[in-house]
Parts: structure tokens; sequence; C-alpha cells
């Protein structure tokens, strides 16, 4: 415990420089607590808050600014492959892109104070076309404002912390142990919430070839589409209506309680698509199943979709209880 104490007082700004970059990039590694820790430690190292701020702040940005450019580049594949190796699944591409398109680059002031939002919203201003003046402003001010407020409360609570590190300090090799479980806790109960989240997603799937042979044979299931509303714009299989996951007091679907209804949405695990389909089942639809891979799958196989407004068909009317 005394040399991890001697590490931070002596290259405590390496250490928050590898920490953020790290945690920024998607390690499951909080730095947060680091920055508190390091602003508590200030009047024992050799560097200002300042300099401290200005290293977490470059760090920051550097890790942004590599997931600004794969979203600028592979566009938003890269937000699908972030949501698949997040450990908060639930709070993925769709939240973020719902965030972004109402409050635009400005969302970033508060990404970092968002568990999931950070990496995903920069990939996301990359894939949108965010010019790189604006994103490099708001996510340097949003990165500071985040670690700036970790080490305003490690300044003002430094005394408590102190005797904290004390306390870890006098119980030498247990002091790190125990600074191990509690970061092994934390992940553990990340992944237990990832896990947990994932099984309420599991329901029975339709593939894209099944689909597409239903639509040969003249079956007609209806098709929901329940993207955002910018990827509603492009690549619709044909004939979908369109759906909001957030407002579920469905309107009317042209659709039998005992018909095939086919829900499809662009993110991991089909998520969204499982999330709407159960609720339609628990609603009183019995033939309510995701496509499995989602337009993407639909699109990958080489059927046909169609984009724009040409096509489109908006849900309207009231729901109706079912007898």
């Amino acid at each position: 415990m005394n040399s991890l104490l001697h590490l931070v007082e002596q290259y405590g700004l390496t250490v928050v420089f590898f920490n953020v970059l790290i945690e920024q990039l998607g390690a499951p590694l909080p730095a947060y607590p680091m920055l508190v820790v390091t602003g508590a430690l200030l009047e024992r190292t050799s560097y200002s808050a300042p300099l401290l701020l200005f290293i977490a702040v470059l760090a920051a940005l550097i890790a942004d600014f590599t997931w600004y450019l794969a979203g600028r580049r592979y566009g938003r594949k890269v937000m699908g492959t972030l949501c698949r190796i997040s450990l908060s699944p639930d709070s993925c591409v769709r939240q973020t892109e719902l965030v972004y398109l109402r409050w635009g680059a400005s969302s970033l002031l508060v990404a970092k104070f968002i568990p999931g939002f950070a990496s995903i919203a920069s990939a996301l201003a990359g894939a949108l076309g965010t010019k790189r003046t604006s994103f490099i402003f708001f996510d340097s001010v949003g990165a500071a404002l985040w670690a700036g407020s970790a080490i305003y409360l490690g300044s003002l609570f430094s005394t408590t912390i102190d005797d904290l590190l004390n306390v870890l300090q006098h119980l030498g090799m247990w002091g790190l142990v125990l600074i191990g479980i509690a970061l092994l806790a934390f992940i553990a109960r990340k992944w237990w919430q990832r896990d947990r989240f994932l099984k309420s997603l599991r329901m029975a799937r339709i593939s894209v070839d099944e689909l597409h042979q239903l639509l040969q044979q003249g079956a007609a299931p209806t098709i929901i589409d329940v993207r955002s509303t910018l990827s509603q714009d492009e690549n619709r299989i044909p004939g979908a209506i369109t759906m909001s996951v957030e407002n579920l007091t469905l309107p009317a679907l042209g659709a039998t309680y005992d018909g095939e209804v086919v829900v499809y949405c662009a993110c991991p695990n089909e998520a969204s698509a499982a999330r709407v389909a159960k609720q339609l089942m628990q609603m009183g639809y019995s033939h309510v199943r995701p496509l499995a891979g989602g337009v993407d799958a639909w699109i990958a196989a080489g059927y046909s979709v169609e984009s724009g407004a040409f096509g489109e068909r908006e849900i309207k009317g009231r729901q109706t209880a079912p007898p």
C-alpha cells in the first residue's frame, strides 16, 4: 500500500493520464476516484491543480477524438461495436442518439457524467458529421467539468480522504487487497447488470430469410421499425411502419391480435426490438418476433430497402384493448 501511495504522489500525472485514457477508450477502470484521490493529495505532490486538470482533459480528448474519427470513418458500425463491449448495454446507442439529436454537440458537456454515454456520443458525433472544432470545444469543456469536479471534491474533502488513505496505509497489503476487491465488485456488478439485461431480451427471433419468404408468399406480416427518427429515414424495410420506443401508447397497427408482427431495430442483441415485442405481447398481440440481426442483417442479405419520405407510413389512430 505504501508503494501505491508513493506511486500516486510521485507519478500522479502519469497515472491519471493513462487511467483517464483507458477508461474513455472503453475499459471498465473508473478514473473519477483516482482524480478525487490525486486532488486530495495535491499538497503532498509537486504538481498543481491546473496541471492535473490539463492532463486529465488531454487524456480524455485523445480518447474521445479517437472514437470521433472512428465514427467519421466507419459510421454507425463503430457504435454497435461499442455497445457490444459496453458494461452498460441498456444505455447504449439509442439513448445516446436521442440525447445527441436533441442537444447536438452541447450534450458533450455532460457526457462523462452519464455512464455509457461518452464514448458512444463521440463516435456518434463523428458519424453525424459534427464539425471538428465544435466537437473539440464541447468535449474539452465537458472533460474539464468532469475532471474539475473530481479534483475539487478531492481538495474539499482532503482531510477525510487523507484519513482514509492513512487507514489503508496502516493495513499494508490488506489495504491494497481491499481496493482490488472494491474494483472487482464494481466490475462484477456491471457484468451482472449486463447479463440480467441480456437475459431479459431472450425470446424467439425471426430470421431475415424467413421474413423475406413471408413477404414473397404474400403473407404480409406487420413490420415495425423502432429505430430513432434519424435512422428511420434511411434504409427501411419496404412496407415497414415507424414507432417510437419511448412512446408506447400504441396506435392501431392495422394487424389482428393473432397476426404476424415483426419488429426490427439496428442495435446489438435486437435490444430495442425485443423490448417493444415484449410490450406488444403484453398488450395482447400473440405472434410478435424481433428480426434477428435487425435491418443490418436484412441489408447484408441483399434484400431491398426504401429510404427517405418515399413509402413512409406513420402509425396513427388509437390503440384498442384486445377482446
